[in-house]
């Protein structure tokens, strides 16, 4: 079995597109095929002087640590600093880079695979001293990711393609989906969506057919970069009997 260890740099995740991520669907990511979860740590940062003061942002603050400690998750706080700079504006800080670098170097000797959430390029010496002390480093973010963060990295996928991992609206009967367009076709218009299926055996990669007049997007270049994120539906077109994706629609950052 491989050990596996969580990292989540909270904040960074927060801001760059992954607001409300489900931390249950990290923890069964992680303990599925042959991998078991031994550590699950969250960074984080909290405003103690508006703790006290607000009780509304102190009530949904610890909710929220609640739930993820409720999913097996050790919460790590950082508070947030106040000072004025230089040019007398005030600053707030709150950096947690430094304790998960040290708790995920400490941590690794017992430890096989590392999952780090983060798209912070500041990760790169990490990721590359933890594949040195032997372990899988497996990097998922959202938005605003460096790209070298993604080529030192094991591995990279966009959380926005773990199913489940972000909220997402769907009508009721309705198999919606996020993927990534593939072996696009721009002198035929059609390609196929890679979508993942989140089974006991693994993340499993999946395709379906699809066609340019099917979706939303006004410039079909965009299914050229597989980087562009995008919800379809996933229907048996009654023509053909074929299943194909449909009524689909760009991800905006």
């Amino acid at each position: 079995m491989l050990k596996t260890g969580i990292y989540v740099d909270a904040e960074n995740i927060r801001l760059s597109g992954g607001y409300g991520m489900r931390y249950d669907v990290l923890v069964e990511l992680a303990n599925v095929g042959k991998s078991v979860l031994l550590r699950a740590n969250c960074y984080l940062a909290e405003d103690r002087a508006r703790t006290k003061e607000d009780a509304e942002y102190r009530q949904k603050l610890y909710r929220y640590h609640d739930v993820l400690r409720q999913c097996g998750f050790k919460v790590i706080k950082k508070f947030v600093k106040h000072f004025v700079d230089d040019e007398g504006i005030l600053t707030t800080k709150a950096n947690a880079d430094m304790d998960l670098a040290i708790d995920a170097l400490l941590q690794a000797r017992n430890l096989d695979r590392i999952i780090l959430l983060t798209g912070d390029g500041d990760f790169i010496r990490l990721v590359l001293a933890l594949q040195n002390m032997g372990c899988r480093v497996e990097v998922i973010a959202f938005n605003n990711v460096s790209n070298e963060l993604k080529e030192v990295a094991d591995s990279y996928l966009s959380g926005f393609l773990i199913p489940g991992l972000l909220p997402m609206h769907v009508p009721h009967g309705e198999n919606r989906q996020r993927g990534a367009a593939v072996n696009y076709n721009p002198d035929r218009g059609f390609g196929f969506m890679r979508y993942y299926s989140l089974k006991k055996e693994g993340l499993i990669p999946e395709s379906v057919f699809f066609h340019f007049s099917k979706s939303t997007v006004s410039n079909d270049s965009l299914f050229l970069d597989s980087a562009n994120i995008f919800e379809f539906s996933i229907m048996t077109n009654p023509e053909n009997n074929r299943t194909e994706a449909t009524d689909i629609r760009l991800v905006e950052e």
